[in-house]
């Protein structure tokens, strides 16, 4: 059999959202099986790559530790002489100050296989997420980019007499940078813009002049910062959108982006938004759709997802088969989850029945998703709680319960205990009957190890009470391994400064329990009602 040929990727990852990273590329990521990656990529592009991919976080960040570039050049050769298909992941496009020359060198050298994937570079984006132009045909016909790592280096006096700079690595001697250029001859009026953490939630901006911009950032850490000098910085106040209230944000207008006003910004800041420079770790189930992400990342928020609990079938399907074959025996159907409907639909139909054996029994659901799930096999629920919780069921049941006999498909463990319980206690026989169980995932992703691991997280939303239990796991071993001890009842200490936001009584509940409190509970247990939650914590905070 032939040897296995490896390959190393220089792939950019662009400016920084997930967003704006290229096809191709996320279409090498999703094959990777060795992952070499700059700290300032955006730790959910770490979601793209297999389970089994091998990660190897070089750093690469100024003024902190990073691998020395002749060791990365040593891991790339090594890891494709083995044969592997190598991803080396830098920030922006990897011939834009990349060191990418260093790395093909000895790829070349060691008869190794390369393919450059061009990504967006941040001294492109970041004014144009600014809202500045960088060529106009009156204020600006050339720009020049450049890096003021080693401002010795630089010839001042050419690039004093350019109309626009855009400066890379900067942060760290804007000082010197103005006195440069204020001494060729700059005036000290010239508009200067940074920008910082340019296209993410966690964008800023300072606008000024080579006069101001040194009082305006004093005390702030300019990394990782984009810096544009010209007059076209004075047009951004002209070509920017205007800024959207609160008022005019809703949560309808996310998932319906074409209901959004006009002056709806697409490019501008995140500071317009009302979750703008938040960071929310949402917990979910694995599998799922992001549409709460989607919800939460139209309001301006980072969000980076953990997966804390996996669906999968019960131990035996047999208690679920038999009712079944046996469905003219129940006056009533509850479901109470989208989980429960998939596993009950895959038996039904694994019995060669359909919709139509449903035909003279009721149904009942709990939540507008549940019942939602139930529309799209073509069916409508025969009674839906008012508020959206099992308790509310028992409650509100549209008819005497005596006597009825009720089929109930739920998690094989830790499900409605209180549900079955005032069911009985209305002398209603409760036939219960597991259709899928939910376990804790083995790991986490390392983007949202990373984020708790740094406390780099403003808000953690939980969905139901399993995912508050599953999360308390897996944040159980990421603190354990961060004492000296190897301790783990440091959960709730850990997360003292983030908010705990929970979509309902039951989940909150759990989350006092385990995390000590609960900081915002959904007026309305949907997905919009704790979006609206959030939005409502974040602008009072």
């Amino acid at each position: 059999m032939a040897e296995q040929l490896g390959k190393v990727y220089l792939v950019g990852a662009g400016p920084g959202d997930i967003a704006y990273l290229t096809l191709k590329a996320d279409k090498l990521l999703s094959n990777a099986e060795v992952l070499v990656y700059d700290a300032l990529v955006d730790g959910q592009l770490l979601q793209c790559i297999p389970p089994d991919c091998l990660k190897i976080n070089v750093g690469k960040r100024g003024g902190q530790p990073s691998t020395p570039q002749a060791e990365i050049n040593k891991l790339l050769v090594k890891y494709c002489q083995q044969g592997k298909q190598v991803v080396r992941l830098k920030s922006g496009d990897p011939f834009i100050f990349g060191r990418s020359t260093s790395e093909i060198e000895a790829l070349k050298t060691a008869g190794c296989y390369f393919e450059v994937v061009p990504g967006i570079s941040s001294a492109l984006a970041a004014p144009l997420f600014a809202g500045i132009p960088l060529t106009d045909p009156v204020m600006s016909r050339c720009f020049a980019v450049f890096t003021a790592h080693e401002p010795d280096a630089l010839d001042w006096e050419a690039l004093s007499r350019l109309e626009t700079l855009v400066i890379l690595m900067g942060g760290q001697h804007l000082a010197e940078i103005l006195y440069r250029l204020l001494r060729q001859g700059r005036t000290r009026s010239t508009p200067i813009a940074i920008i910082r953490w340019a296209g993410t939630g966690q964008q800023e901006i300072w606008t000024g002049t080579l006069d101001n911009i040194l009082e305006q950032t004093s005390g702030v850490s300019l990394s990782p910062v984009v810096i544009v000098i010209g007059e076209v910085v004075g047009l951004r106040s002209y070509l920017q959108p205007e800024k959207i209230s609160l008022a005019d944000f809703s949560v309808d207008n996310a998932l319906h982006p074409k209901t959004m006003p006009t002056t709806q910004p697409s490019s501008t800041p995140s500071t317009q938004l009302p979750l703008s420079n938040k960071t929310i770790l949402v917990t979910r189930a694995a599998g799922q759709s992001s549409q709460f992400t989607q919800l939460l990342t139209a309001s301006g928020a980072t969000v980076i997802e953990m997966p804390t609990l996996e669906i999968c079938p019960p131990s035996s399907w047999e208690g679920l088969d038999n009712a079944i074959a046996n469905l003219s025996d129940f006056h009533w159907l509850i479901l109470t989850s989208t989980n429960g409907i998939d596993y009950f639909f895959e038996r039904l139909f694994a019995q060669g029945k359909d919709a139509r054996a449903l035909a003279e029994i009721k149904i009942a659901v709990v939540g507008e998703k549940t019942a939602k799930s139930l529309n799209q096999r073509c069916l409508q629920p025969d009674f839906i709680p008012p508020n959206f919780v099992a308790d509310s069921l028992v409650e509100n049941f549209p008819e005497e319960l005596t006597g009825k006999k009720i089929l109930f498909p739920r998690v094989e463990s830790g499900g409605r205990e209180v549900l079955v319980k005032e069911l009985t206690v209305k002398k209603a026989e409760v036939i219960e009957v597991a259709a899928y169980q939910s376990c804790c995932p083995k790991s986490v992703p390392p983007s949202a190890e990373l984020a708790l691991q740094s406390g780099n997280v403003d808000i953690i939303t939980f969905a139901s009470s399993k995912t508050v239990q599953f999360f308390y796991q897996l944040a159980e071993k990421i603190y354990s391994e961060n004492t000296q001890d190897n301790q783990s009842s440091g959960v709730a200490d850990a997360l003292k400064e983030v908010c705990i936001a929970s979509i309902g009584p039951q989940t909150s509940k759990t989350c006092r329990s385990l995390l000590g409190r609960v900081d915002v509970e959904a007026d309305e247990y949907t997905l919009d009602g704790l979006t609206e939650a959030v939005i409502k914590w974040a602008t009072n905070s």
